[in-house]
């Protein structure tokens, strides 16, 4: 029980550390080969930290959900924990890097940040799964001190600062809202659960008024907003967003040790709220014609060639004047 009052007890000064942007020297070598799993008379291969770490997936499909388990143990000397070996059965299973199909383009599946995924994977795993690490010191490692061994790991593999921190935002926001235990008081996290929920909220109104000003439409309980203003379009652009930097940046004030999450957090959701947006609603068309072409080819020809006739009258029309 030491070392899990060990880790916890720590756990928040180290997020308070990583909030403030504490920089992080790589070190590749912290990675090297963790060798194989025992199986049956099999005692399987010791880690090797003087050997590259081996990445062999095996593909599953499960219930139409694509998952893979790993071959050979991934091994990671983190700075604080010591030897972490992931997995630690041959049960696991990962996704890779757990990335909404929306946000891909600004972080890949897989890439230089990899094995930090599947480190982070093993040390949190799902709702319903397991953890499927083993710590050689005995460590408990909490959903908290994994978010930071995430983002050191990350800074280990090379993976830029921009995307690194990105990711360890997406990760902490995940934990506030999470069922699993963390080293804080339930005061505390409900504190921060609530200042992400103010945080999103505000964001969202304003983003939906700042557009209705953008267009000089009066939408339904849309507010003012005084740094867009009656002015040129370009000028309410620019303060668009200028306020999708300093309205975040002052909310994050409510989020205490974990003020650089919500100020990352904040300015991504503001800065790319429509781009999101946009995405969303061409991923939701392009699903909903997946669903049509499988139940109806024919309807979906038929649907395909209307939009093309549409397209040339319009087309013909505006051209010809």
């Amino acid at each position: 029980m030491r070392s899990r009052d060990r880790v916890s007890s720590g756990a928040d000064k180290v997020a308070g550390r990583a909030s403030m942007g504490a920089p992080v020297p790589q070190q590749p070598r912290r990675f090297y080969d963790g060798g194989t799993l025992p199986s049956g008379s099999d005692p399987g291969e010791p880690p090797d930290p003087g050997a590259d770490p081996r990445i062999v997936l095996e593909r599953h499909t499960e219930e139409g959900v694509e998952t893979f388990s790993l071959e050979r143990r991934l091994a990671y000397l983190d700075r604080h924990l010591g030897e972490l070996l992931v997995p630690a059965d041959a049960g696991f299973r990962t996704d890779l890097t757990s990335v909404p199909a929306l946000f891909t383009w600004l972080v890949p599946k897989t890439g230089a940040h990899l094995p930090a995924a599947l480190l982070h994977d093993a040390l949190v795993a799902g709702r319903a799964d397991p953890t499927s690490y083993v710590s050689s010191e005995g460590h408990v490692v909490d959903r908290v001190t994994a978010d930071r061994v995430f983002r050191d790991a990350m800074a280990d593999t090379g993976t830029g600062v921009i995307r690194r921190w990105i990711v360890w935002t997406a990760v902490t926001v995940a934990t506030i809202f999470v069922g699993r235990a963390v080293p804080w008081s339930r005061a505390r996290h409900w504190s921060y659960r609530v200042a992400a929920v103010v945080t999103i909220a505000t964001i969202l109104y304003l983003g939906y008024s700042s557009t209705s000003d953008l267009f000089d439409r009066v939408w339904v309980g849309a507010v003012d907003v005084p740094w867009m203003g009656q002015r040129p379009w370009w000028v309410e652009v620019v303060g668009g967003l200028a306020g999708a930097v300093v309205v975040p940046l002052a909310l994050s004030l409510l989020w205490g040790r974990l003020r650089m999450a919500g100020a990352i957090a904040g300015v991504m959701l503001a800065v790319l709220l429509h781009v999101t947006v946009g995405l969303a609603v061409i991923g939701a068309s392009y699903l909903a014609l997946e669903r049509l072409a499988r139940r109806s080819a024919s309807l979906a020809w038929g649907l395909a060639a209307l939009v093309v006739l549409g397209s040339l009258v319009v087309f013909a029309v505006l051209t010809l004047g």
